[in-house]
C-alpha cells in the first residue's frame, strides 16, 4: 500500500510510503482519500501525523504520470485530486505534519492540509508548479494565501521557489523546527498529548476555526455559538468543570 495507517496510543500516523520519494499519484491519493475518511471514523484514533518517512515527506505528484494525461483527462481527475486533500483537511481530530526532506508541491500542499506542521531543519518546502506552466492544484492557492497571506503565498507560487525550515518557520509556512531524527517523536507527543484531550470541544473548536476563516465572521461566529452551547451537553464539559472547581485548572482527565 502507498498510505498505511498505524494506531497506537490514540494517535493514527498515516504514512506515505512509496519510495524513494513519496510522489503523489492517483493510486496514493485515492488511498490517501481512504484513510483519511477511516481515521475520521474510528473512535480508537483521537488525533493524527502524516508523515512520510526519515529521508522525505513528500516531492510532489507523480510527473511522469501528469504527462501522460491531456486537458480532458484532468477535467476528470481535478475534483478527486482536490477531494483527496480535502479529506485530510476536514479530519475533525488534530492532525499534524511531520516533515522531513523535501515537501514540494502536492507535498506542501498536504503539509498544509495539517493543523500543525514540525519539520526537520533540513527541510526544504515550496509549490513548484509554475516551474511546469501549472499552478497548484490540490488546494495551495487557498490554503497556502489562508495561512502565510496573499503577498507571501503569491511569492511563493509566482516563484516556484522553494524554502528552507527556517524561512519557512519565518513565513508562518511551519510551526516548529527540530533536528531530523526528532521530526516523528516531536510530531506523535503534539498528538498524543492532544489526544488526552476532550475530543468533542476539540472538534468543535477546529470546525469553528475552519469555518470562520472560509466564510464572514457573522457565519463564523454563529458556528462558535452553537458548539459553545453544545458542548454544554457534553460529559467531558461536566467532567471540567467539575475538576477545575474541586482540583483547580489543568488536572481534568477526559479519558
Amino acid at each position: 500500500m502507498t498510505v498505511n495507517l498505524e494506531v497506537a496510543e490514540g494517535v493514527g500516523t498515516l504514512r506515505l510510503d512509496r519510495p524513494p520519494m513519496n510522489a503523489l499519484d492517483v493510486a496514493t491519493q485515492d488511498r490517501l482519500k481512504e484513510l483519511a475518511e477511516e481515521a475520521s471514523r474510528r473512535d480508537d484514533v483521537r488525533a493524527v501525523v502524516i508523515y512520510g518517512g526519515e529521508k522525505v515527506f513528500a516531492a510532489g505528484a507523480d510527473i511522469k504520470e501528469m504527462q501522460a494525461m491531456d486537458h480532458t483527462a484532468m477535467v476528470l481527475r481535478a475534483r478527486a485530486l482536490q477531494e483527496s486533500f480535502t479529506a485530510v483537511a476536514r479530519i475533525p481530530k488534530p492532525v499534524v505534519a511531520a516533515v522531513t526532506g523535501y515537501a514540494l508541491g502536492g507535498g506542501c500542499e498536504l503539509a498544509l492540509c495539517a493543523d500543525f506542521r514540525i519539520v526537520a531543519d533540513n527541510a526544504k518546502l515550496g509549490q513548484p508548479e509554475i516551474l511546469l506552466g501549472l499552478i497548484p492544484g490540490a488546494g495551495g492557492t487557498q490554503r497556502l494565501a489562508r495561512l502565510i497571506g496573499p503577498s507571501k503565498a503569491k511569492d511563493l507560487i509566482f516563484t516556484g521557489r522553494m524554502v528552507k525550515a527556517d524561512e519557512a518557520r519565518e513565513l508562518g509556512l511551519v510551526d516548529r523546527v527540530v533536528a531530523p531524527d526528532q521530526v516523528h517523536a516531536e510530531a506523535h507527543a503534539w498528538a498524543a498529548k492532544l489526544a488526552q484531550g476532550p475530543a468533542i470541544a476539540l472538534r468543535a473548536a477546529k470546525e469553528s476555526i475552519d469555518t470562520g476563516l472560509e466564510t464572514d465572521i457573522e457565519t463564523g461566529l454563529a458556528v462558535e455559538r452553537g458548539w459553545f452551547a453544545g458542548l454544554f451537553a457534553t460529559e467531558d464539559r461536566e467532567r471540567g468543570m467539575r475538576s477545575f472547581v474541586e482540583e483547580g485548572p489543568g488536572k481534568a482527565k477526559f479519558l
